[in-house]
């Protein structure tokens, strides 16, 4: 079975609205805050929702035991154009409060990035890499397949 895509990444967050000025800063993009207790960032490709985290867990089942302190060996990631929208967009988490991780910088695999932990303690990956590519709507591709 072939899943085609990844439509929703929920984050459950410590504080929403401390989240959503989070988010909009770094991802300069106006969440839509039109549902009560959530709220949306409509990405090509893969919206990202912010909902509390004890509602979030609550909804999964009474006594799912809430995540840990530290690295949870997930990181979501922000793939830039360049090596410029890169910094800018670890300057724009650096502002928004965000902890930087790793400043941007040439990596092993060709590319360059950088990383920031949110408010809530998630890590992101900013980079650019000569292999990627945007699609006309957005979406992430290989270069060989735009």
């Amino acid at each position: 079975m072939k899943i085609p895509r990844l439509s929703q990444l929920t984050l459950g967050v410590g504080n929403l609205d401390t989240a959503v000025k989070f988010y909009e800063t770094v991802l300069n993009t106006a969440p839509n805050m039109s549902f009560d207790g959530v709220v949306f960032i409509e990405l090509p490709g893969t919206w990202i929702s912010l909902y509390p985290l004890e509602k979030l867990a609550k909804d999964i089942a009474p006594d799912v035991p809430r995540c840990c302190e530290g690295f949870g060996g997930i990181t979501l990631a922000y793939n830039a154009g360049s090596k410029d929208e890169v910094i800018a967009v670890i300057d724009r988490a650096r502002v928004a409060g965000a902890n930087i991780v790793k400043e941007p910088q040439e990596t092993f695999w060709g590319g360059f990035g950088g990383y920031f932990a949110d408010p809530d303690g998630y890590y992101w990956e900013v980079a650019w890499g000569p292999m990627f590519a945007f699609a006309e709507n957005g979406e992430l591709r290989f270069k060989d397949s735009v």
